[in-house]
């Protein structure tokens, strides 16, 4: 799922002592374990380490999804390349949406997707045997063919958009996936098409889509569709419940190199938002009065936002404006805030 990118070894990561000239050091009466204090910040439970290569699993945990991703070569077949470095990148305020996937710029999904632009991000349950099977299918080197031979997973026919021929074609969806995003790859930034597929690369990279490094790439890939199993897109449509979440796996990476590091699924509890760290009905009342004079807000909608962070406030005002001017309301209501609110009504409503 993570491997190094170069393959290579990493050096021994040693810790050290967080210490700067600024820090006072001293002993305590009960030990000699040294207090370090900045401005009067006690420090002493912190160690630096050293940063290197493949930071995120040589020199720290960082949880990571995992995700089985297919793409379709150059005969047509299938090839499925899991990966774990792989995050939200546009979640708003553009007329789409994306992710960035980190990859080797020579690995099957890369060249696929250098040739294509096109991928479907399954994201696969926890369970034992799809994480055993995600592991052997993400060692490097093997062949599409090869890698296809030794997986387990179920392959179903894309429903969006298979035009072109079997080079151009939509990958197939992977059935096991709890959820599955469709995706394109959003080339023309940075000019990232024009690197093609290359024995090797040389400089300049570009910094943040297509060929970035000798042997690494990032790919921004524009979210076309979201798929779901139905038991999963009704907690989102109907409201989320402890059941309504899918088995999630978290990797942590290939460490020691040895091992890949895996942690199984757990129900997420909830965290309601502080009451103080909402606002008063008069801020909001204040802030509706002057957002636009040709809409109104009744008290009983501002007190539906008294919750919004302040930094929020005016966004969400605007928000409810526009919704406002798109359906011929002055004079919105606490049930049209209901309705505002709930981006899901429409779906609701089939």
């Amino acid at each position: 799922m993570c491997r190094r990118r170069n393959g290579s070894e990493a050096d021994p990561v040693k810790a050290r002592p967080v210490f700067s000239p600024t820090v006072e050091k001293r002993e305590t009466p009960m030990s000699k374990r040294i207090i370090i204090t900045y401005r009067g910040v006690l420090m002493s439970n912190f160690e630096e380490l050293r940063i290197v290569d493949n930071f995120y699993q040589t020199s720290s945990y960082f949880p990571m999804p995992v995700v089985a991703i297919t793409t379709v070569n150059e005969a047509g077949l299938t090839n499925i390349g899991p990966y774990s470095l792989c995050f939200p990148y546009y979640v708003a305020g553009k007329d789409y949406y994306a992710m960035l996937l980190e990859t080797r710029n020579n690995s099957n999904t890369a060249i696929n997707l250098l040739t294509n632009g096109r991928c479907v991000l399954n994201f696969v349950p926890d369970n034992r045997k799809y994480m055993k099977n995600c592991v052997r299918l993400g060692f490097p080197g093997d062949t599409t063919e090869e890698k296809m031979a030794e997986s387990i997973y179920t392959l179903q026919k894309n429903d969006y958009i298979n035009d072109g021929d079997g080079k151009h074609r939509w990958p197939e969806v992977i059935s096991e996936s709890y959820q599955s995003f469709i995706c394109s790859w959003v080339s023309e930034l940075e000019d990232a098409g024009r690197f093609g597929v290359q024995e090797s690369y040389v400089p300049p990279y570009n910094d943040f889509n297509g060929i970035t490094s000798e042997m690494g790439a990032h790919f921004i890939l524009k979210i076309e569709k979201i798929y779901m199993k139905p038991e999963y897109k009704k907690g989102i449509i109907d409201g989320v419940k402890k059941s309504s979440f899918p088995p999630v796996p978290v990797d942590y990476g290939y460490r020691d190199n040895t091992n890949f590091w895996i942690a199984g699924f757990k129900k997420p509890y909830t965290e309601a938002i502080p009451d103080k760290k909402g606002m008063g009905l008069d801020t909001v009342k204040y802030a509706a009065d002057r957002i636009d004079p040709d809409f109104k807000f009744t008290d009983e909608a501002c007190a539906e936002m008294v919750k919004v962070p302040r930094i929020f406030l005016k966004t969400a005002l605007n928000g409810c404006v526009d919704w406002a001017r798109e359906n011929n309301v002055s004079l919105i209501t606490a049930e049209h805030m209901k309705i505002i609110r709930d981006k899901r009504a429409g779906e609701k409503a089939k």
